[in-house]
């Protein structure tokens, strides 16, 4: 089973994918955490330079840079893990590219789906959990000092790719669980075990 965490800079995914691995790790089961770029050796290395500030890197290239990362992690780790029966937990996935580089970038959706199909082929994502809030009203909020090159993107490419993420949970309304990124990280926290112990 594949679980999915979604959201825009700041969201507090990290946060919760480790609370969240705290509890299955107490409660026994098998599982592997990952995140999106990265995960192998090669997809590290593809990580680098899609967050390197100092880079200036056109909209095609990235899109290309991520889905390179994501075929190296769906072959080398997430298949093996599903055949395993292991969960499989990612801290973003194909949700995020059409967030960023369709509504942010403005890159054809069609194009990046077919893509992403093309990549992941017949893997199913069980549950997406969107931590979400509004950048327009609160700005994004950052934990590093010094931003990376997704971060240093302007408001309204966050407010884009926010929308974007709103719009693909619409349509996807059995997969995704979206919740308030504001809350208490302990009340986030419950809501996501509630509703992952009904599906595990």
């Amino acid at each position: 089973m594949m679980i999915t965490f979604e959201g825009i800079e700041g969201a507090g995914k990290t946060t919760q994918i480790k609370l969240l691995e705290k509890f299955l790790k107490k409660r026994g089961y098998n599982f592997v955490i990952l995140r999106e770029p990265g995960g192998t050796i090669v997809s590290e290395k593809i990580r680098e330079i899609l967050l390197d500030h100092t880079l200036d890197i056109e909209n095609e290239t990235e899109l290309f840079l991520f889905l390179a990362s994501r075929s190296e992690l769906v072959k080398k780790v997430i298949r093996p893990a599903l055949r395993e029966k292991k969960i499989v937990i990612c801290d973003r996935f194909v949700d995020s590219t059409i967030a960023y580089q369709s509504y942010g970038r403005g890159i054809p959706e069609r194009l990046i789906k077919t893509l992403n199909n093309f990549v992941i082929k017949d893997i199913k994502i069980r549950r997406t959990y969107l931590l979400d809030y509004d950048p327009k009203n609160y700005g994004i909020r950052f934990n590093n000092k010094t931003k990376d090159r997704i971060e240093n993107n302007d408001l309204d490419f966050h407010k884009r790719v926010r929308e974007g993420f709103l719009k693909i949970a619409d349509q996807n309304k059995k997969r995704f669980l979206i919740l308030n990124a504001f809350e208490p990280v302990e009340t986030i926290h419950k809501k996501i075990i509630d509703d992952l112990l009904k599906i595990l």
